[in-house]
């Protein structure tokens, strides 16, 4: 790169409306996501907790897009990778923590769901289930309420991209884009659906799927964080103005196995998960704040004693913190029923 060139690539957040400590923020919730997920496959591999979904390789795509909706009136219906995603529009590692022990102040369902599935009424995050792609027309509900009462909200929905072939998206794109609603489709594509690649469950490219129902699609990197905001902010821009949805897919690459319960190995290589390790977004990241002249190593080992300060609190914080008694099982059966414990 060119000293012109690099000059240009160092302005590239001021020239996106984004102020220095933005962007350092921005680096500091990957970061902390990054160690909240490596922090939860260590407390399952010691029996601590029974399961987690590991989002690791795909916080850039997450926090870009975050930054770029409105988190003061915007709806989320993230899916359960989507770590960075709830933490940066307000979700806290002691919450995150009370929902990986499943105990019974979980903020998300009380202690009832497996991690993952999130769920704030205070954050506008909607509450999400376990069959797969079943967020996408949810999302465009809302985003139909939007219009029909004319609010200014615009609901934003993620998924991967095996859920991108599951009819749910397709139904939910199609009523989306005949009725123009402020709904912005994202699929973070980490390149297998479980144990199934890519090549082997898509004809195409995912973003070119929106064609087929009137509205764009756009490809993007999903490991660099500035350009996903990039993209979109020119997405909620279009919905707010009722112009209609969006469909952005994440290019990225998950570097983690599926799920504690799975193992990778059996379907990948080793050198394969190896050789995109040199795409992350984070180390990414980093380079370009140390270039801009903002961030140096110094910051960063500060930086990171203070996410495992925050991380050993939020661990210690929900082991410690109580079970729900057996009878709240009851709770949000019967009407009327959401006033003692469990209630969420």
């Amino acid at each position: 790169m060119s000293q012109s060139d690099s000059a240009v690539e160092q302005t590239k957040h001021a020239a996106l409306g984004l102020t220095d400590e933005q962007v350092l923020e921005m680096y500091k919730i990957m970061v902390t996501a990054r160690r909240y997920d490596e922090r939860c496959l260590l407390l399952q591999r010691a029996g601590k907790i029974k399961f987690h979904v590991s989002g690791i390789g795909q916080e850039a795509a997450q926090v870009g897009a975050a930054f770029a909706l409105d988190r003061e009136q915007d709806y989320y219906l993230p899916y359960y990778r989507d770590y960075a995603l709830v933490l940066s529009v307000g979700m806290t590692l002691r919450e995150l923590m009370l929902c990986l022990f499943s105990k019974v102040d979980d903020p998300n369902s009380g202690g009832r769901q497996m991690p993952g599935h999130f769920g704030s009424k205070r954050l506008r995050i909607v509450t999400g289930s376990s069959p797969v792609t079943t967020q996408v027309p949810h999302a465009v509900g809302f985003a139909l309420a939007a219009k029909m009462k004319k609010k200014d909200f615009v609901t934003f929905v993620t998924f991967g991209d095996g859920s991108s072939n599951q009819g749910d998206f397709h139904e939910g794109a199609n009523m989306a884009g005949v009725h123009k609603l402020p709904v912005i489709f994202m699929c973070e594509n980490n390149q297998y659906a479980i144990s199934v690649p890519l090549h082997k469950q898509v004809g195409g490219r995912i973003a070119d799927r929106a064609i087929g129902y009137g509205f764009p699609g756009v490809s993007v990197d999903g490991n660099d964080v500035l350009e996903v905001y990039r993209v979109m902010k020119e997405a909620r821009a279009r919905a707010a103005k009722g112009e209609g949805p969006t469909l952005i897919e994440t290019v990225m690459y998950r570097l983690s196995p599926h799920s504690t319960s799975d193992e990778d190995l059996a379907y990948r290589t080793k050198e394969e998960v190896d050789a995109n390790r040199d795409k992350d977004g984070i180390p990414k990241f980093k380079q370009y704040l140390i270039d801009c002249g903002i961030w140096n190593e110094e910051l960063d080992a500060e930086m990171m004693k203070d996410i495992k300060a925050a991380l050993d609190d939020a661990t210690s914080f929900g082991e410690k913190a109580p079970f729900p008694e057996p009878e709240d099982i009851l709770y949000h059966v019967y009407a009327g029923d959401d006033e003692g414990r469990g209630g969420h």
